[in-house]
């Protein structure tokens, strides 16, 4: 009997005489109507049949699928979950909208260790798969932190908004943004070369870029789409996803928390219209009832009669505060160094010695001969680990002024 006229097309009218080809021959069959069902192969005649040229790649990706799914369900049952499969979303890409979520699992998706799969529990009540993501940038996060991941940022970039609206006909001058800066006196710490150099050392990277171009040492030719330029520049180095870990705690040990957490936050807010009604989104629901409890017991919110909740003034700044004054305290013993707050327009200066993650978030270690303090960390700090920094804090945050260059980071 012949079955197969070349590679894509079965011949299976002719059914065999021995009982076990026959048995094989019902198998394909079955088979093939299964394949006919996803697209897959077509019954040209009774018993004449052609496979779709992507029924293999097709096989695989389901293949590949199938064990996603296997891999999701393993991390949620590892995790004592039980989530709706019909709810699984696997993304091949970075996400268009935002996801925020649990961490459920992160692992290496390669040998080489440069890309890593996170699943994601979604306050939208889905489970997200998604690839590709720099292990870097989830360090800080741990299974049962909370996480945000979306498009990378398109904005333009605040030191690139101001290239442009200093330059005058086309050409930035680093003499008149000095003078400017020096009249308005917002520079912190009043470095105003370092401030300006480091717009200069920007538009150094765009000259690379071949955005922009120097003429001498005080001018530079800024073209007219210069801002969607260096947007585009940005855009083109930074193909990864946005990333920000909102909480590197997980719901219980929010809801208990001293300090100002991601519950908080929300809480605060009052927006609950992004969390469903079932799923992680529901347990979100549940902790933010319970935090705000917690907040009634320790004194930080009241009750009223109608049921209405009135918080402290500036709670999470007080939260935060608190959290930071005992860490701070612990931290005292084991450095052998009094730990002072730092207050709001002071200058830091010190050697840069670590960080510590707290549910107000992560917070860096500066220490002096007699003293340390803890202000907010941000990414550029981490290159000067062990070294002198000096910052201004301003509006809950620092701004650095980083090794010999002294000028603002970007």
């Amino acid at each position: 009997m012949t079955e197969e006229a070349d590679g894509r097309f079965l011949d299976l009218r002719h059914g065999p005489a021995e009982p076990r080809r026959q048995f094989n021959r019902t198998l394909r069959l079955r088979r093939l109507a299964k394949l006919e069902k996803m697209g897959l192969a077509t019954e040209h005649a009774p018993g004449v049949w052609e496979l779709n040229e992507r029924m293999e790649p097709a096989l695989r990706e389901l293949g590949e699928r199938g064990d996603i799914i296997g891999s999701m369900h393993k991390a949620l049952k590892a995790d004592g979950l039980e989530r709706d499969p019909m709810t699984f979303q696997i993304h091949d890409a970075v996400p268009e909208t935002p996801i925020a979520g649990r961490v459920v699992d992160k692992y290496l998706s390669d040998e080489l260790g440069e890309n890593l799969t996170v699943i994601v529990d979604g306050i939208d009540g889905r489970t997200h798969h998604i690839s590709g993501i720099d292990p870097a940038r989830v360090e800080d996060a741990r299974i049962g932190s909370v996480l945000e991941i979306g498009p990378a940022d398109t904005a333009s970039r605040p030191s690139d908004r101001v290239i442009a609206a200093i330059a005058e006909d086309g050409i930035y001058r680093p003499s008149r943004h000095r003078e400017q800066a020096k009249f308005e006196g917002r520079v912190p710490g009043g470095d105003y070369e370092g401030y300006v150099d480091a717009h200069v050392r920007r538009l150094e990277a765009l000259r690379r870029a071949g955005i922009v171009e120097r003429v001498d040492a005080d001018q530079w030719r800024i073209p007219d789409n210069f801002e969607s330029r260096a947007v585009g520049y940005d855009a083109s180095r930074n193909r990864q996803a946005s990333i920000r870990i909102l909480s590197s705690f997980d719901l219980d040990q929010q809801i208990g928390s001293d300090g100002a957490t991601w519950l908080d936050r929300r809480l605060v807010s009052g927006d609950a219209s992004d969390l469903a009604p079932a799923g992680f989104g529901q347990q979100v629901r549940e902790a933010i009832d319970q935090r705000r409890e917690h907040h009634v017991e320790r004194g930080d919110a009241t009750r009223q009669r109608e049921g209405r909740i009135f918080y402290r003034g500036n709670l999470l700044a007080t939260l935060r505060e608190r959290e930071v004054a005992r860490v701070g305290t612990e931290l005292a013993t084991s450095k052998g160094l009094p730990f002072r707050a730092a207050a709001e327009g002071e200058s830091i200066s010190g050697k840069f010695t670590g960080s510590v993650q707290l549910s107000s978030g992560k917070f860096a270690v500066v220490e002096k001969a007699y003293e340390f303090t803890l202000v907010p960390w941000r990414p550029v700090i981490d290159r000067q680990l062990g070294r002198e920094v000096m910052g201004v804090m301003q509006g809950g945050s620092v701004s650095w002024q980083l090794g010999r260059q002294r000028g603002l980071s970007l």
